[in-house]
């Protein structure tokens, strides 16, 4: 795209936060930020898109530093104009490919982010990029949904996933190539507005040798961030791996 900020420019940073949302919940952010307090422990989290802060900032909030990486400037100056937002440094940059200073105990990467990236090789090159960050024992920490597929009968492509008074959404799949497209129609006074985006589903099994190939090996693998087991039947996981700690001496 022309725009630098990609699909994140000023019209969607201004009406990302969205407190109806249930990913802008209590229940949704309180676990994720426990979780990688946790992980960080008293070293520094680096967040991979980090957008609004709408993580990064009650992380930071906790005591942990926390820089993120973001390349919508929009969603970065969201961030930056909240309260707390200037203690949390921000990069201007691609999440696969730019590095910061220092290194950290924890990156992690929330929502289906990783599916922005949209070829094999840029979800590869985030994975080394994490690692490239991470102290020896660091941990690399993805959310994100297993695809969906299972819900499309033999033959169709599209599959419909929210409808409400002012904005339907559905998504379209190309299997042979793993890529997908999100549909978003918005409705204002009776005008519609649409938008497409486009995403690359990744299985979790994949993720794994993507880890391996950075030099991480699993750790825990949840359902959630809550812990609770990931199963067969599980539509979204919490992944955690680790870097490993440097030989003794």
């Amino acid at each position: 795209m022309d725009d630098p900020d990609g699909y994140f420019g000023e019209r969607v940073a201004a009406s990302y936060d969205d407190p109806s949302d249930r990913m802008f919940q209590p229940e949704a952010i309180d676990p994720a930020v426990s979780l990688l307090a946790e992980m960080a422990g008293s070293g520094r989290a680096l967040e991979l898109a980090i957008g609004t802060g709408r993580i990064g900032l009650p992380l930071s909030q906790r005591g942990v530093p926390v820089h993120g990486i973001e390349l919508s400037r929009a969603m970065a100056a969201r961030l930056r104009s909240k309260p707390g937002g200037e203690a949390v440094e921000v990069t201007i940059g691609d999440m696969a490919t730019t590095r910061v200073d220092g290194a950290f105990t924890v990156a992690y990467l929330v929502f289906n982010t990783i599916n922005n990236l949209t070829t094999q090789e840029a979800q590869v090159a985030c994975f080394r990029n994490a690692a490239g960050h991470l102290a020896p024992g660091g941990c690399f920490v993805i959310e994100t949904a297993v695809p969906n597929l299972r819900y499309l009968p033999p033959g169709q492509d599209i599959l419909g996933y929210r409808a409400g008074p002012g904005r339907i959404v559905s998504y379209s799949f190309d299997h042979a190539t793993q890529q997908y497209r999100g549909h978003y129609v918005t409705f204002t006074e009776g005008t519609g507005e649409y938008q497409t985006i486009p995403f690359r589903y990744v299985w979790p099994s994949e993720l794994d040798l993507m880890a391996q190939l950075a030099g991480f090996r699993l750790r825990d693998r949840w359902a959630g961030w809550n812990r609770e087991p990931f199963t067969t039947d599980s539509r979204s996981h919490v992944s955690v791996w680790e870097k490993p700690a440097a030989p003794q001496g």
